[in-house]
């Protein structure tokens, strides 16, 4: 049984390790990248020479374009794990229209046309899993992150939504990772750290291995939410 599948934003940080350690599980991986040529190539042969494929998602002609190209060259996807995405910070009154609209472009628009297209391929083949990465922003208010919070909370309906459209073939589910340190630790980092139940930040493979359960558990398990997050959204 082949498993195919495609990460978006898989050039670098959360991303590319779950590239690597679904490879690592047995899974046959296609990276996607925006603009991070480089680092994509990097992935890519951490993960066997896995193919890559470039694409804005928050442009819907792009979006297509990459699926055909996958399709085409990697061959109809088992899976999808839409990870790409876009952060910014501002405080509320003083976001503008180009703003919102750069993070719900990616975050949810270009997320939701991931998933019809992939679905798509799935359906043909009788199966699928989705597997939306959201954020513990989509289920605990930031005051200075309005715009990424609705973002992040629309992925996690979107995916309590498809999980009803595409049953019962293609299962979809969330993940919703807590605070994940790369080279960002700034005070509203350590600030959330200290009130992280676990007394820790998450790491990276942590929230790999949440998607591998996804791609991997009975079918019967669709529309849920599992944050990584050490209990911080219990706080």
């Amino acid at each position: 049984m082949s498993r195919r599948v495609l990460i978006t934003g898989a050039a670098k940080r959360i991303g590319r390790v779950i590239a690597i350690e679904l490879h690592r599980k047995g899974f046959e991986v296609a990276i996607h990248y925006h603009t991070s040529q480089r680092e994509a190539r990097q992935t890519a042969r951490e993960c066997g020479d896995a193919p890559i494929f470039q694409a804005d998602l928050s442009k819907v002609p792009e979006i297509q374009r990459l699926f055909g190209e996958v399709r085409e060259k990697f061959g109809p996807l088992d899976c999808l794990v839409n990870n790409a995405a876009r952060f910014t910070r501002f405080q509320p009154l003083e976001i503008t229209e180009a703003d919102w609209d750069f993070i719900h472009s990616v975050n949810l628009k270009g997320a939701f046309f991931c998933c019809r297209e992939a679905a798509r391929q799935m359906r043909e083949r009788g199966a699928g899993r989705i597997v939306n990465i959201s954020s513990l922003g989509g289920i605990r208010p930031w005051a200075d992150h309005v715009h990424y919070c609705a973002s992040k909370a629309g992925l996690i309906m979107l995916t309590k939504a498809l999980a009803k459209a595409l049953a019962p073939a293609i299962s979809v589910n969330s993940v919703a990772p807590g605070v994940i340190l790369f080279e960002r630790d700034d005070d509203e980092a350590q600030r959330m750290i200290k009130a992280t139940p676990m007394q820790r930040p998450g790491k990276p493979e942590e929230v790999a291995d949440a998607v591998h359960y996804f791609l991997t558990a009975p079918p019967f398990i669709t529309g849920q939410l599992l944050a990584v997050d050490g209990g911080l959204s219990q706080r």
